[in-house]
Parts: C-alpha cells; structure tokens; sequence
C-alpha cells in the first residue's frame, strides 16, 4: 500500500473526504507534494504558519533547544528558559493586567482552561458564548460551539451555556451576576470573518464590568498579526480579563495559552492544589519555537505589510461569481452563492496550485489566511489562480 492508502486505513478520520495531499516538504509559502506539485498556502494550516513554513530562526531555536532538553516533567514544576522567556516576552506586548500565562497544548485547552479558571473566580456557573462561534472540539469547548449540528452528537454537554446572537446589543442584556464569563471571538473566523462594531465591543466590555463578569477574547486565530495588530482586540480599544492563544502562538509547533492576570491565574493554585495541570503543556521545543517566530514577526516588519496585502487582494478579486471579499486584515471570506459553487472553485484551485478551503458556518465562502510573508507576486498568483476557477 502507498502513504495515501495506508492514511485512509490507518489514521483516524475527521471526513468521509479528506484532501489527502501527500506533502513532502513546506517552506515559506509553498507547500510541495510528493508528486513534485507545488501549492500557495493560501490558508497558512489554517493561521498557524503566520510567520511561514520553516522559518530560519524557528528552525535555529529548535535545534537549539534540542540540544539542550525536551520534555524533562508536567507543565509548572520545574523552571525552564523557553517557557518563561516565552511568557515573558508575550506579557511585555499585552496589557498590564495580562502579566501572566499559562501554556497549554492547543488552543481547545486554552478554552478548557479559561472556563475553569472564570468558575474558579467568580464562583459562579453561567458561561456565554455566541451563535457560529468556534473554540475547539473538547466537551468543554463544543459546549460553547456556536451550532447546535455540531454540538448535538455529544450531548449532554456542560450544563448553564447560553448562546447569544455576535454583535447584537440587545443580547447584552442576558449577561447578568449569574454569568461567570463572557467567552466571545474578536473576531469570528468560522462564521466567514465576522467583525463586531468597535461601539459592540466596548458596550460588551461595559456590561461584563458591570456585572462582574470576567471577558475571555479568543485570539487564537486574530492573534499575532493576522489583522495588522498583533493582537486582534487593539481595534477595538478594549481591555479583556483573558486572552486565548493558539494557533501562531507556536511558530509552527503545537501549543496554546491563557492569558490572564495573576491574581485570577493564582487560583489554580490552591484549593485544589493543581487546579488545572497538563504534561506536555507548554513543551520547551513549542516555546522556543514560539519565541523566535513572535520575536522575527515583531523584528522583521511583516504586520506593516498586512493592510497592502489585503487591499491587493480585494483589488484582485473581482469576478461576476464574486459575491463580497470580507477580511479584517489578511485573514478573507470570498463569498460565492452556495457551497456547491464555492466547492467547485475550492477544488479547481487546489488542482491548479492554490491550497485554500471553506468556513464550518459559512460553507459558502472560500477561506484566505496565507502566511503573513506571502509576497505580491505570490499575492497576484492566488488571485489570479480564484479567478480562472471561478470561469469554470
């Protein structure tokens, strides 16, 4: 049997139709398959690869780190370099009331995480969270999923969740002393880049302060310049009480985080002692890899870069089979009529050289998130390869 065949009988299955591309080798922007085709990454593993594949100065630190240790014992036991120049590092870019992280493996048990902790804190029981919102696939983190189609399967799920409608004013109002935290996307990914209004945000940040509820912002794909800021909420002029991290946070390796201030992260520690506890959380090869791409992505200019990139991009993307571009940054929803058409382009582009895909709640709409590195010409190149799906 070949890779592809053995991958079908051996790996477990999201789909009944995985891409299954076979891929040898990825730098940069290009991904190359083991037939010798080469791709754009046009989804960049889904905004993990913000900083792109192979970065010189990750691969330097992880062969670095590898020399030194890798896993040695359960996250927060021992004092290791990566981790705390990581969290250090990370801190000195939030705000003051972001002082301390807490690493995890993925963004999921950032989310797991964060809900404990909001529990902890306010001794409540109510979470919010809202419609086509995505946080992960954990019990924990499906049960703030924003559609029911996804969550219905595994039910029962945690019990005291209500799922409000993104930027309405009107649902602020169920948020009241009953409700621990506000878990909330800056802005929503899987709905097809969905943007809240600044005037939205800054009320949802009054009402949690009014009725002591902590707000929990998910950045795991916002973060770490994906909107031209390195952190999706300074659009917003607004302060949450924690950040969710993922995706980018690693450079490339699995890991997650939440963000928070000592004084609330201070409750894991005691009563329960280990209230929350993970072995390979915050893995020293992960944080060092993480160091040195947060470290060329704030050294080397490329958030500068994002605003052109997107505007080239909406310039481009011009075609009677177009519906709307919406990005918030370099980070795209190309909107088609239907799923069926989207998918035919989708395919079409893969066939031609494009890696891109389709959002959970909008399965109409074509995804664009490409290492923030891609250059113009590579920029021109993907447009150009959407355009000519789209005639077909």
């Amino acid at each position: 049997m070949n890779q592809r065949e053995l991958f079908l009988r051996h790996v477990g299955q999201t789909s009944a139709a995985p891409l299954a591309l076979e891929i040898v080798k990825a730098d940069c922007c290009t991904l190359y398959g083991a037939d010798g085709k080469e791709y754009i990454d046009g989804i960049g593993g889904i905004s993990v690869a913000n900083m792109g594949h192979r970065h010189p100065k990750v691969i330097s630190a992880i062969h670095a780190q590898l020399e030194a240790y890798m896993h040695i014992m359960v996250y927060g036991e021992f004092v290791e370099a990566p981790q705390v120049q990581y969290a250090h590092l990370l801190t000195r870019y939030l705000p003051a009331s972001l002082n301390s992280v807490y690493f995890t493996n993925s963004g999921a048990e950032a989310v797991e995480a964060a809900m404990k902790l909001a529990k902890r804190v306010t001794n409540r029981t109510g979470i919010i969270a809202f419609k086509n919102s995505y946080h992960g696939s954990t019990q924990g983190a499906l049960s703030i999923i924003g559609d029911e189609y996804w969550r219905n399967a595994y039910r029962p799920l945690l019990p005291d969740i209500l799922h409000l409608e993104y930027n309405s004013f009107a649902s602020l109002g169920l948020i009241s002393e009953h409700t621990a935290c506000v878990i909330a996307e800056t802005v929503q990914a899987e709905a097809g880049i969905n943007p809240p209004s600044p005037e939205w945000m800054k009320a949802l940040r009054e009402k949690c302060n009014s009725t002591g509820t902590l707000l929990v912002l998910d950045e795991i794909q916002a973060g770490f310049g994906r909107t031209g800021k390195l952190w999706g909420f300074e659009h917003f002029d607004i302060v949450p009480d924690m950040v969710l991290l993922g995706k980018a946070l690693g450079g490339g390796m699995p890991l997650g985080g939440l963000v928070a201030d000592k004084l609330l992260m201070d409750a894991f520690t005691d009563n329960p002692v280990l209230g929350h506890i993970t072995t390979f959380g915050g893995h020293p090869v992960s944080c060092a890899a993480g160091l040195a791409a947060m470290l060329a992505l704030l050294e080397e200019g490329w958030m500068e870069q994002v605003k052109a990139k997107e505007a080239m991009f909406h310039s481009l993307l011009v075609h009677p089979s177009i519906k709307a571009v919406r990005s918030f940054g370099l980070w795209m929803a190309v909107e088609f009529d239907s799923f069926e058409t989207c998918k035919k382009v989708i395919d079409t582009c893969i066939d031609n050289g494009l890696l891109t895909d389709w959002f959970l709640f909008a399965p109409n709409c074509l995804r664009l998130s490409p290492p923030l590195i891609i250059s113009e010409e590579q920029v021109k190149r993907a447009a150009a390869v959407i355009l000519a799906a789209c005639i077909v």
